[in-house]
């Protein structure tokens, strides 16, 4: 799986008279990291960017219940460097192949006491990442109170995320000047006066907790970890732990954080071995929206979306449509515990749907089944029937599991922290153990493990198409900041594909029912059809959905970008975009590409040359853009279908409404 250019070389310090003694530079030059103990030995770095500086120094560091000393009075042990350049393959992703290029500075510090510690330094041209490696000797264990990582920009500038929170994602954007941000949730990105354009985040997370930001003093940032109920943040037993990565994100253009492989370089290389063909990306459908909407019920009664009938009727528009699977919610027993706690029967189906003759159905008919564990919170009785449930699922042919934890913890645990880190990774590993894919909803925020377990296919972790059915729904420039700031951390079951913008097929049925308080009545999809077409291609899901009802589908021309769109990609890149303005994405699957572009509320007009495209070939480009008259707010499914020849030496213009966008598949010429 991985071809290695050069292996990695150790030098000694003498030997490397270009490089300051504690300074790691990227391969290209442009960014130095260096490192400092200062007057009372704590460890410190700091960051230049084009030998400007971009980090002042900023300390580093823990602090430990007991009073073991974690964060000062270290003196220097040593310092070593290293060098890689490989490139290695992924099963599946965004690009199959991966280039993992970076300069390594590991600084091995111990105090009076005996604690060994080493920072290890990661450069590359797109950014750095840095971890904590602690051996603290004679202790049974360590109880961690408090990160000391400092983020000291060098600068104000303007920054885009959600507010800091250790139960939920699912909170709209702030476009704020970094010295405003009082805390926020990672991946921050943001742009300096200078216009250098980062993003703050974390990478390889399996046995921490998650990590927050807390605004310090200027445009100064320090790490702040989610706790257990009785405040320790982080717990291990013994003296030796290693902390997820500290990552930040680099680049001179916002398309070159999109287009960063540094989040799954810092991961560790797939532990799966064997035949990983069980492992594949999917479109599907699936019995879900409704719910959403109010004209069924995740319960069985008289409006119950996920009965055998309706399975079977998904399971044919699948068949019909090039879908590769169905998902169903709401198909097992407990749900009508909801809002208590919640006790789901994960092998015991409704009366109402037949899991034996769906499963058979479906094979019958070639299509996947996507299983469903909601868990309402309740992850000790999740964990009781883990591993039967997965046995019993794989047993029956799903092998992909959409996993949801809508409601509170035992027990005052929170969602981000170090207990539930460690049960997302259990579910993970037990899934693997019966060949099972994950998609995982209120999920812990994506930091490039899907590396290391492939099998994590996507998640939530963020506002997606649902909070569109019973609230005032995401803003146009939503899916502008996605990109750029959630997407970043790795891929988004976001849903999207509502045809019926507005619900006027579905908000007057009778058999509607509002279930959630923040429906009032007004809801709808606040964009154009032609983006929520676009947002197939720019909203990254190895499992991508059309969320829509089926029949909103049946007979539709557009819903033809769905069926010829392959979710396995090749390669990919952003070409254009500014976060929360526009953005501009192109895919490669097989030999077809599928290009993206959307915009906020301001209608825009793109000019994308197509020298991604294959030289000497020519291509059908089959165009879905939005109407003349579109707008998302006054005409939102207003659209058309084009249809022209191109090669890689054309430019395409892109017109795009307000809040509208635009998707285009390109077929080669044979």
């Amino acid at each position: 799986m991985k071809i290695s250019i050069y292996s990695a070389i150790l030098f000694l310090l003498v030997l490397c008279g270009c490089t300051s003694p504690n300074e790691v530079s990227s391969p290209d030059k442009k960014i130095k990291l260096s490192f400092n103990l200062n007057e009372k030995g704590v460890p410190t770095y700091r960051v230049a960017v084009n030998d400007s500086s971009f980090i002042l120094p900023s300390p580093m560091g823990f602090e430990e219940k007991s009073g073991i000393n974690m964060a000062e009075g270290f003196m220097l042990d040593g310092i070593g460097f290293d060098t890689k350049d490989e490139t290695w393959t992924q099963v599946w992703g965004e690009n199959k192949s991966i280039r993992n290029h970076y300069n390594e500075m590991s600084v091995r510090l111990k105090d009076d006491a005996g604690t060994s510690l080493t920072l290890r330094f990661r450069v590359f041209n797109d950014g750095l990442g840095f971890r904590y490696e602690y051996d603290v000797p004679n202790v049974d264990s360590l109880l961690i109170m408090n990160e000391l990582t400092a983020f000291n920009l060098a600068q104000d500038g303007t920054s885009w995320s959600i507010p800091a929170s250790f139960e939920t994602y699912e909170l709209l954007y702030r476009t704020l000047p970094l010295s405003e941000v009082d805390n926020a949730n990672t991946p921050m990105t943001f742009k300096t006066q200078d216009g250098v354009y980062a993003s703050i985040h974390e990478a390889a997370l399996t046995d921490f907790p998650e990590m927050t930001l807390k605004h310090t003093d200027g445009c100064s940032f320090k790490s702040e970890l989610a706790p257990w109920p009785d405040g320790v943040k982080a717990r291990f037993e013994g003296g030796k732990f290693k902390t997820p990565w500290r990552t930040i994100q680099i680049a001179p253009e916002a398309v070159g954080l999109i287009n960063s492989g540094l989040i799954l370089n810092l991961n560790e290389p797939c532990v799966l071995e064997g035949d990983l063909s069980w492992v594949r990306p999917m479109k599907y459908v699936g019995i879900w929206w409704g719910m959403h909407l109010g004209i069924e019920t995740w319960a069985m009664d008289n409006r119950h979306g996920a009965t055998t009938a309706n399975a079977k009727r998904h399971i044919d528009f699948a068949a019909a449509n090039n879908i590769e699977a169905v998902m169903f919610e709401g198909w097992n027993e407990g749900w009508e515990s909801w809002g208590g706690m919640q006790s789901f029967d994960y092998t015991k189906p409704y009366a109402d749907f037949d899991i034996v003759e769906v499963m058979r159905y479906a094979k019958e008919k070639g299509v996947e089944v996507i299983g469903h564990h909601e868990t309402g919170g309740n992850i000790l009785n999740y964990e009781r029937q883990l591993d039967h449930a997965y046995k019993w699922s794989a047993d029956l042919g799903i092998h992909s599991m959409k996993t949801g934890y809508a409601g509170g913890l035992p027990n005052g645990h929170n969602h981000h922290g170090q207990y539930n880190v460690r049960h997302y990774r259990r579910v993970v590993e037990t899934a693997a153990k019966y060949h099972v894919t994950i998609d995982a909803h209120e999920p812990i925020k994506d930091t490039g493990i899907r590396r290391t377990y492939p099998n994590m296919m996507t998640r939530e972790g963020a506002r997606g198409m649902e909070w569109n059915g019973w609230s005032e729904g995401n803003p146009p420039a939503h899916h502008e900041l996605l990109p750029f700031t959630r997407l970043l951390g790795g891929p988004m079951d976001y849903t999207p594909g509502t045809f019926d913008i507005l619900y006027e097929k579905t908000r007057n049925l009778p058999q509607r029912k509002k279930w959630n308080d923040l429906d009032k009545g007004n809801s709808r999809v606040n964009t154009t059809l032609a983006k929520q077409i676009a947002n197939w291609v720019i909203i990254y899901s190895p499992l991508q959905m059309a969320s829509d009802l089926i029949e909103h589908y049946e007979g539709h021309p557009a819903f033809r970008f769905f069926r010829d769109f392959d979710a396995d990609c090749d390669w990919s890149e952003a070409l254009q975009g500014e976060p929360g303005e526009f953005v501009a994405v192109v895919r490669k699957a097989k030999d077809k590409y599928f290009l993206g572009a959307t915009t906020n509320e301001e209608a825009r007009t793109l000019d994308i040359p197509l020298n991604f495209l294959e030289e000497g070939k020519q291509y059908k480009a089959v165009i879905y853009a939005d109407g003349d008259d579109a707008d998302w707010e006054t005409n939102p499914t207003s659209y058309k279908i084009e249809e022209k020849a191109v090669t890689s030496g054309d430019t395409l213009k892109v017109v795009m409404a307000k809040g509208g966008g635009q998707a285009v598949t390109f077929f080669p010429v044979k």
